[in-house]
């Protein structure tokens, strides 16, 4: 039996403003996503990258046509996902982290821009990890998986929301340069402390 919840997928906007530098917001969409067994989720392609170590951003990544109708200066899409099935009493999922080529875009390309924008995909990988270790560690139920499932991936989904939401209310949208260099220091440690759950199905 297979079961898909909604991919939710979160756009990171930067805009000009007044003030020197730059803001961002963020916004969250659903999308279906199914579940294939035997998939490999790390597989780059014309329309998405998925998180890997290795696989920074560049902005040639971004390769939306830039809307020109607005003060923004950049978008950036990243998506968390989860899809899963239950065979012979057994639960499987497949977790997935991607960034959007297709959705996202940039004007202003500076490398600073790039590197916040980096960690807010790094965020979303982040949730991924958090969300594979809380399913490694559920308890399987027949009676109430699926409302089991669906309660962990969206506490998770809201964590990362959380986090995406201080990491650019605490930098100001990346204008305070001191705070954003100190968000990147903690979004990197925070993927070392979670290195053993990076190995997502």
């Amino acid at each position: 039996m297979s079961n898909h919840l909604p991919l939710f997928t979160l756009a990171a906007v930067l805009f000009l403003a007044p003030a020197p530098g730059t803001k961002t917001a963020n916004v969250s969409d659903p999308e279906p996503i199914v579940l294939t067994e035997k998939k490999n989720n790390r597989i780059e392609d014309d329309i998405q990258i998925p998180w890997l170590n290795e696989r920074r951003l560049t902005w040639d990544d971004f390769q939306c046509e830039p809307k020109r109708n607005t003060d923004a200066v950049a978008s950036t899409s990243t998506s968390l996902g989860i899809a899963y099935q239950v065979k012979g009493g057994r639960l499987s999922y497949s977790v997935t982290c991607t960034f959007s080529k297709v959705k996202s875009w940039g004007l202003l390309k500076t490398e600073y821009i790039l590197a916040h924008e980096q960690a807010h995909f790094d965020i979303t990988e982040l949730h991924a990890r958090r969300l594979h270790e809380a399913l490694e560690a559920y308890d399987f139920s027949k009676r109430n998986y699926k409302a089991d499932v669906a309660a962990i991936y969206e506490r998770i989904v809201k964590e990362k929301e959380a986090m995406q939401a201080a990491y650019d209310g605490e930098t100001d949208h990346s204008r305070n340069r001191k705070i954003q260099f100190e968000w990147l220091a903690k979004i990197d440690t925070m993927l070392q402390e979670t290195a053993d759950y990076s190995a997502y199905p």
